[in-house]
């Protein structure tokens, strides 16, 4: 049987398709880790202690549906591939329940407010997985090729620092708008707004991609067989490390800017000045990845670059504020910014390579579940990041919509430079021991090859 081509070039307009999908993503999920925790205490009316109950809750419930996600997605059959199909119809769902989730009602009881907010956050996250899981590991399906593959990712990272400067800057000038001063109102409409952006992005990204590397087809094989062999790809383990700090690192970053802007500056909107800022830094650091792993030769190597400059900047943004010291602030706020675009587009360029590597480690190819995992790490990443925030600043005192006293206003502070600025830098440590770069890499997809025309032969 003659052996398909799967090293190939994406054409331009599957890569362009492939970045909207993550354009999508962040209309879904960056505005939902920007804007929703401040949304449910400033807006909804729920208490600190209940929001951070639920971040950390829903991580268990993300430990279940992430690797059965995976999974599933690794055994669908379908004349459109095995991920493609779980973009047009998840994401069209999601979208409905994205609008339910910022859906306020600040009228009812507490206990009535905690249950909407589990139920419609948990679905929401479910209809999350079962998208970005499928969308992450569709990178991997549609070539081989190491150059492609990193040039893939470099459209999908530039699509999301756009859309992420897009959301950051139009978000709260939006809601005052279509709010027309009411908050809830205003939430509700961008929500409805952002999920048809979320849906449509991943149609047109399925309608205009294709896989065309195939899983070996193989017996039923126990999740305790596909546990012991990601245990023993070394690179992915690695990766998944750098997915917790990441998560851990940015979203509860994040989930304090607003926060930050808002009291420690006094003027929420220089949130949306800070974003406009940062914005061109975003495109240029994220489309720089190429060249830096041009030089390495080792993804891993540049994110751990990346990861490192990043976090000396945010550390250098303490000593500054947007309203006594713009042009500082601004300057260390853009370089982080470019330097962690870089980041963003290694740490995502790495997880196909390592799916690569444990097929040839161990035989056995299951990309849905290994990026389940690298999903699984980040979101735990997220919930602590999140979680932490709220049990500190609700144990120091935090009063929505009121003057913060002096020890939450120092931990909104730290928590936007360098608390951050400190846990980038220990990412950078973890990755530097990645040890997977190009010449290995085709060492080892020449060996796979190698050893399918063998077993084919027999």
């Amino acid at each position: 049987m003659e052996r398909k081509n799967t090293d190939i070039k994406v054409p331009l307009l599957s890569k362009i398709a492939y970045g909207m999908g993550d354009v999508g993503c962040n209309f879904s999920w960056m505005f939902v880790g920007n804007f929703l925790m401040i949304f449910y205490t400033d807006v909804f009316g729920i208490g600190m202690e209940a929001v951070a109950g639920l971040m950390l809750f829903s991580r268990f419930w993300d430990a279940v549906n992430d690797p059965v996600i995976g999974g599933l997605s690794d055994k669908t059959h379908t004349k459109w591939g095995r991920y493609r199909p779980w973009l047009l119809v998840a994401a069209p769902l999601t979208a409905v329940v994205l609008i339910l989730t910022f859906w306020a009602h600040p009228a009812w009881t507490p206990t009535v407010k905690i249950i909407y907010m589990a139920v419609t956050y948990c679905i929401l996250v479910l209809g999350y997985t079962c998208v970005n899981i499928p969308y992450g590991t569709l990178c991997g399906a549609m070539t081989q090729n190491i150059e492609e593959r990193a040039k893939i990712n470099t459209f999908r990272s530039v699509s999301a620092m756009i859309a992420i400067g897009i959301i950051n800057i139009i978000t709260v000038p939006l809601i005052s708008a279509l709010g027309q001063g009411n908050d809830r109102q205003g939430y509700l409409l961008v929500a409805i707004v952002y999920g048809c952006i979320f849906a449509a992005c991943h149609i047109f990204c399925f309608a205009k991609t294709k896989e065309v590397v195939q899983i070996p087809e193989k017996e039923k094989i126990s999740l305790k067989v596909q546990l012991t062999s990601v245990m023993k790809n070394k690179p992915y383990m690695i990766a998944v490390a750098g997915q917790f700090l990441f998560g851990i690192t940015l979203y509860g970053r994040n989930a304090d800017a607003l926060y930050y802007f808002t009291y420690v500056e006094g003027n929420q909107a220089l949130f949306s000045t800070y974003s406009l800022c940062i914005i061109l830094p975003s495109i240029v650091g994220a489309a720089c990845f190429p060249v830096l792993f041009r030089l390495t030769n080792n993804k891993g190597r540049s994110a751990s670059i990346f990861a490192l400059l990043t976090g000396v900047s945010m550390f250098c943004m303490y000593f500054f504020t947007a309203a006594k010291s713009p042009v500082p602030f601004y300057l260390f706020s853009c370089l982080a910014q470019f330097f962690f675009s870089g980041f963003n587009t290694a740490i995502y360029a790495i997880v196909p390579d390592c799916v690569e590597y444990g097929e040839w480690k161990t035989g056995l190819r299951n990309d849905g579940f290994q990026y389940a995992f690298i999903s699984l790490g980040n979101k735990i990443g997220m919930a602590i990041g999140t979680s932490v925030l709220a049990v500190v600043l609700g144990s120091f005192g935090y009063m929505a919509n009121q003057q913060q006293n002096t020890a939450v206003l120092a931990v909104m502070k730290h928590s936007f430079t360098t608390i951050p600025g400190v846990l980038w830098i220990v990412t950078a440590g973890v990755l530097y021991f990645y040890r997977l770069n190009r010449k290995a890499y085709h060492k080892i997809v020449q060996e796979i090859q190698e050893r399918k025309e063998n077993e084919s032969h027999v």
